[in-house]
């Protein structure tokens, strides 16, 4: 694995980023726009990924690292699921919703796999490094 010097070099991060961009725009006109609560929600949801992989980067423990990592790879399972939502309400077509779920699903695998890493690593973090 690559040396992960800040948090904007971690790929499920940059993909989230991304994520969370196509969700924005998609949620920025027609029906899906008027849907206050659900564009709200997936709009905090998707933010809510790339988030907590910042936070959780940034609070310098393993640790609290992969308790971060958890709370980021649930909000990719919420935005699957309001993804949805927006499909069955006809808010997004077949290929935006297979697009976006895609990525959820890959972004979810990244964060698992980083988790995985973390867990069995002897580096307990910079916060504790001397």
């Amino acid at each position: 694995m690559a040396t992960i010097r800040k948090f904007e070099d971690i790929e499920a991060w940059q993909e989230a980023r991304e994520l969370s961009k196509m969700i924005y725009k998609v949620t920025s006109n027609g029906q899906a726009a008027k849907d206050f609560g659900l564009r709200d929600q997936i709009r905090r949801s998707s933010g809510s990924v790339m988030d907590n992989i910042a936070e959780g980067f940034d609070r310098g423990g393993n640790k609290e690292f992969i308790h971060f990592l958890s709370i980021a790879r649930g909000s990719a399972g919420e935005v699957r699921s309001q993804l949805c939502r927006m499909h069955d309400q006809s808010y997004i077509d077949k290929n935006e919703f297979d697009v976006m779920n895609e990525m959820a699903v890959k972004i979810s695998n990244q964060i698992s796999g980083l988790m995985n890493y973390l867990s069995k690593s002897d580096f307990s973090g910079l916060k504790f490094k001397r």
